[in-house]
């Protein structure tokens, strides 16, 4: 039987630099948090609405995508 090797954790040491130093420290604090995806100028807003089975599957139909190609002929239905 062949015999098991001991799993040892890679020695980082040197390749990392020191995060708990000064200039680190000053970095971290200074730095803007950015989480998710940027803000629209203007916003959808989440509704419900019911629309035709025929409808839907036109629309999926064409991949994805197909909420926002609603959104658009809605718009374009509406004038805007």
């Amino acid at each position: 039987m062949a015999e098991s090797k001991k799993h040892t954790a890679p020695d980082l040491s040197d390749d990392a630099p020191d995060l708990s130093a000064p200039e680190w420290q000053q970095k971290f604090a200074a730095a803007k948090v950015r989480r998710g995806r940027p803000k629209a100028e203007k916003t959808k807003i989440s509704t419900t609405i019911r629309l035709s089975p025929e409808v839907i599957e036109y629309f999926k139909a064409g991949g994805p995508g197909w909420q926002s190609r609603i959104d658009e002929a809605l718009r374009k239905a509406a004038g805007l």
